[in-house]
């Protein structure tokens, strides 16, 4: 009997070694996603940073560290609100793709049957030194805005941008996307845009610009509603985001992350005020709505929105989307026009096709980021979320890149 207890025990033995080895693995590899942000810190060329990653719908990382405000002396925390900038575009498209399941919207419909403006639109063609406008050969849709193939651009192209500026928009707007500081509801700005030239013939090439700002627009006109009604009815309140919105109230304007920028360098210095820096977030005329960059979040928020994607348009008993829309949204739907190296682009998501056109992403990933530096994916096959908050503009640092692998090699499967 002891003999057969002995081996009993040795067996047991042998059992927890082999599960706290992968354990004690795994452990190490996660340290290393610590020890690069801390680096980051340490070395200025981030003030801080907000790192969550979500497996099967569980955290299992998550991480605040450096500065939310360096010069006042305020630490990064884990439910520090940023500046999210496009990807402000994700919620968009879901609230144009939520009014197309109950048909008030179509993917083939024409932008002008909601903004007149759209109707007949216009086409800068450079030749040489010389710029003609010339019509578009066709009308631009839903499916166009959605997908970044309408050619609409941000105004900042050399052969535009003269004539975007006096408009208010393209370099008049920050870097071209920002419109917080508008005293003017969000059609205004897109009515305007509509009498401007654009860069591509609709579907002939993939124009990242204003079309999800387009879309916003379109959304408040087929449902009746403004964007940040419609955000809060149809997304962040079923979904339980407390801290999703277009302008932050005065009470928490602690919880907001300054924005940084990085220099010749590639260390940090504090942005400046207006549109290229802090913006207008919380003292600003607050009647911009902005689809394609306007909405702040925390990481926590960010992530359980797309936990719900993930999860095929449902989370804790909320349906948001269908699966079968969840699925357009996250199947390429431009062919090589985005990328020819096994990147596509679905209705508001960037897709990976292949493995390795994105770093570790696994076929059938999507993601994209924002403008301030943070970058987010979603990992179907591995079931993970990965969203990495920062607040840098211009951003130059290669933080953004380096988290997805730090989590792929410690986490992915």
């Amino acid at each position: 009997m002891k003999t057969k207890s002995k081996i009993l025990a040795i067996v047991a033995l042998a059992l927890a070694l082999a599960t706290a080895l992968p354990r004690a693995q795994q452990g190490d590899r996660v340290a290393r996603i610590d020890r690069a942000l801390q680096q980051y810190v340490d070395e200025t060329r981030v003030a801080g940073a907000v790192a969550l990653v979500l497996q099967d719908g569980r955290p299992v990382y998550e991480k605040a560290v450096g500065w939310a405000d360096k010069e006042a002396g305020r630490k990064m925390a884990p439910d520090t609100i940023f500046r999210i900038a496009s990807q402000t575009k994700a919620f968009t498209s879901t609230v144009i793709l939520s009014l197309m399941e109950e048909g008030k919207v179509g993917l083939n419909d024409p932008a002008g049957r909601f903004i007149p403006g759209f109707a007949k639109t216009t086409v800068a063609v450079r030749s040489g030194s010389e710029v003609s406008i010339v019509p578009a050969r066709r009308a631009i849709t839903i499916r166009d805005l959605l997908t970044h193939t309408a050619g609409i651009s941000y105004g900042t192209d050399a052969s535009v941008a003269a004539m975007y500026e006096k408009q208010g928009l393209g370099p008049a707007a920050g870097y071209g996307w920002y419109t917080a500081d508008k005293n003017e509801p969000i059609c205004a700005s897109m009515e305007r845009l509509a009498a401007l030239p654009f860069v591509a013939q609709p579907g002939e090439a993939w124009v990242y610009g204003y079309n999800t700002d387009v879309l916003g627009c379109i959304a408040e006109r087929a449902s009746g509603q403004p964007l940040d009604e419609l955000v809060r009815k149809r997304v962040t309140e079923p979904l339980g985001l407390k801290d999703t919105q277009f302008y932050l109230p005065q009470s928490q304007r602690a919880r907001l992350s300054a924005v940084y920028s990085s220099g010749a360098d590639g260390r940090i210095t504090r942005a400046p005020d207006g549109p290229k820096g802090q913006g207008h977030y919380v003292d600003g005329p607050r009647r911009s709505f902005a689809g394609g960059a306007g909405l702040l979040s925390t990481a926590r928020d960010y992530a359980r929105f797309l936990e719900m994607i993930r999860n095929s348009g449902t989370l804790d008993g909320a349906r948001i989307l269908s699966p079968r829309t969840v699925e357009l949204m996250t199947t390429n739907q431009v062919g090589t026009l985005h990328s020819s190296t096994g990147l596509g682009f679905g209705l508001g998501f960037e897709t990976t096709d292949r493995y390795g056109a994105n770093g570790m992403d696994g076929v059938g990933a999507f993601g994209w980021g924002g403008a301030y530096g943070s970058v987010y994916r979603v990992d179907p096959k591995s079931k993970l979320v990965l969203v990495l908050m920062i607040q840098l503009l211009p951003n130059g640092s290669d933080i953004r890149d380096r988290f997805p692998t730090l989590v792929y090699q410690a986490l992915g499967s």
